[in-house]
């Protein structure tokens, strides 16, 4: 039977698939070719009239899902943009980066292959890129009113996008000596681009953004020094706070952070000269976390030639199809194959790391490890499994605890909740005047979609206060959808 737009139903084995480029290549670029435009549009005309649209359930940005899938299918590419660009300022990050909780409630998903809505998202900006439709919007008429922007990755760049939109004097700070944040040294290249990153920031630095790089707030100028100079704060610093390992041996050489160990490859594959570099490279290495950051240092010392690689996660594997306690339109914990893993490796679920083993120099050479088992509720190695796995190189990838503290605390008192995170009301304000907080230096790690939507959401805060008027809607929203359109 024919679809409501003409199309035959479509099954599963039907579906475009991102392949990657075979194993053999393993050099930098990104894995993933450009879908072809026949596939794209045949699965956006697979967007139903659902009435009520769950995908915008799924997504923190409030996409507009069908009406971009509906304009694809139409083959109005230009349209499709102006339309997405309406709710998500970087949908060329979110279409390589987002795990796309939006097709975890596709309508179509509950007796079917949901629609591949993140594929036809990257595929409308990567034409639009091509084609030159992506123009710099710089605002009308100034308001005289300055905001400083402490952190670059998605969250500091989506809210100083939408204040200079708005027509406020917008400064980025950024301690690293390129912008981007962990778009830029957190992920690497195989996944994204590097190039991604500056046709965006050539964007907005021509809309008026201005970018301080390698500046860092807290000890270049303090944070009190930063509220003098500016009307408004936004903190966007993320959650860089490593979760740790501790138990014997951690100290070893050997032993390190995941991200130290991604931001020096990453270094690396821009063409810096990185003295010292961690490397896998003819190294037995082993990966502690089984999230997007391990399958990142995974994909990354593939390439680098490690001997082996193996990826280890204390918890159970996720089931490979919906769980019965996360019915549609919940978003799924699943067991998820990456590029990364695609190309090689071991991984390994219920294992508990016990210690770290060095040999005679001193170094780290295995790690020794048990089965896990759970004991009221708690997660322990057990009794009488232990055995060891070689490893020469260790990188712990078990997410992240918070935001850096101390600085905000010290220099203006910034309060903390909790769970570590900087206190925040329901409008990204503090308890401080004029200093907001977006991103996950106020939510804890989370996914991109989040980040970029509290941007948006802090900014529409901050106009607000900067307009002196906080009973009424922020003109900031009508402002960058009237752009966009």
């Amino acid at each position: 039977m024919a679809d409501p737009k003409g199309f035959l139903k479509v099954t599963e084995r039907e579906l475009p698939k991102r392949r990657p480029v075979p194993v053999r290549i393993m050099d930098w670029k990104e894995v993933y070719e450009q879908g072809d435009p026949a596939q794209l549009r045949r699965q956006a005309g697979r967007c139903m009239d659902c009435g009520v649209p769950f995908c915008h359930q799924g997504c923190p940005l409030g996409n507009l899902i069908p009406e971009w899938n509906d304009l694809t299918w139409r083959g109005e590419g230009r349209a499709a943009i102006d339309r997405l660009h309406s709710t998500n300022n970087f949908p060329e990050f979110t279409g390589r980066l987002c795990p796309a909780p939006c097709e975890s409630s596709c309508v179509l998903g509950i007796n079917q292959p949901a629609v591949t809505i993140k594929q036809v998202e990257v595929s409308i900006i990567d034409e639009a890129f091509s084609n030159g439709w992506v123009q710099p919007h710089p605002p009308a008429r100034l308001t005289g009113k300055t905001v400083a922007v402490v952190g670059s990755g998605p969250a500091g760049l989506a809210a100083a996008q939408q204040l200079t939109r708005a027509g406020h004097t917008v400064a980025v700070y950024e301690r690293d000596d390129r912008i981007g944040g962990l778009l830029r040294y957190g992920i690497p290249d195989f996944k994204m681009e590097k190039r991604q990153i500056d046709q965006r920031l050539a964007q907005m630095t021509a809309e008026g953004t201005r970018f301080r790089a390698g500046v860092d707030i807290g000890t270049d100028i303090t944070w009190a020094q930063l509220r003098e100079r500016y009307d408004a704060v936004v903190v966007a610093t993320g959650a860089m706070v490593p979760r740790d390992l501790p138990i014997p041996g951690r100290d070893l050489p050997g032993v390190h952070f995941a991200m130290e160990y991604l931001t020096q490859s990453n270094h690396a594959v821009a063409g810096d000269q990185v003295p010292g570099q961690l490397t896998a490279e003819g190294k037995h290495v082993v990966v502690l976390g089984g999230g997007d950051t391990g399958a990142d240092c995974i994909g990354t010392a593939h390439r680098q030639g490690a001997l082996s690689v193996t990826n280890l996660a204390i918890g159970k594997q996720p089931s490979e199809i919906r769980p019965v306690g996360q019915p549609w339109p919940m978003h799924p914990t699943l067991f998820e194959v990456q590029s990364a893993h695609e190309e090689g490796g071991e991984r390994e679920y219920l294992v508990s790391t016990v210690e770290f083993l060095h040999n005679d120099a001193g170094e780290v050479r295995a790690i020794r490890v048990a089965e896990t088992e759970f004991v009221d509720g708690k997660r322990l190695p057990k009794a009488g499994t232990e055995r060891e796995i070689p490893a020469d190189l260790v990188l712990l990838a078990l997410g992240f605890t918070g935001p850096e503290q101390q600085t905000l605390r010290d220099q203006i008192g910034l309060p903390f909740d909790g769970r570590g995170n900087a206190a925040r009301g329901a409008d990204y304000d503090t308890s401080l005047p004029g200093v907001f907080v977006a991103g996950d230096a106020g939510r804890g790690q989370s996914l991109i979609v989040w980040a970029i939507a509290e941007g948006r959401a802090a900014a529409a805060a901050v106009d607000r206060y900067l307009e002196g008027d906080t009973r009424l809607p922020s003109p900031i929203q009508a402002t960058a959808r009237a752009i966009a359109v």
